[in-house]
């Protein structure tokens, strides 16, 4: 029995595939011959580049907003004030290191 491998194409290269099939210029067929890969691959491709279009342009471009919890000066006072409590804690327990 021979072994064969599966191909592993680009995603750039599925995105070319499924942008010919959706142009609708040729077939289905036509384009799988042309590129070497099986026609129902070529109509799943498609499928899926139809599914995720919308999402595409659903993404809001610009600034990201800022998390307030990783801001330099909060996490300085955050040390600061875990500093504070351990001391007082070595303190009260008599450990001095």
């Amino acid at each position: 029995m021979s072994e064969k491998s599966r191909k592993n194409f680009s995603s750039q290269f599925k995105a070319k595939v499924a942008i010919d099939a959706i142009k609708g210029v040729k077939t289905v067929n036509q384009i799988a011959q042309e590129f070497g890969v099986h026609p129902t691959q070529v109509g799943h491709w498609k499928k899926l580049l139809q599914e995720q279009a919308p999402v595409i342009f659903d993404t809001v471009r610009g600034p990201k907003p800022a998390d307030p919890s990783s801001s330099p000066d909060r996490l300085y006072s955050e040390i600061g004030r875990l500093k504070m409590e351990l001391d007082w804690l070595k303190k009260k327990s008599g450990i001095s290191l």
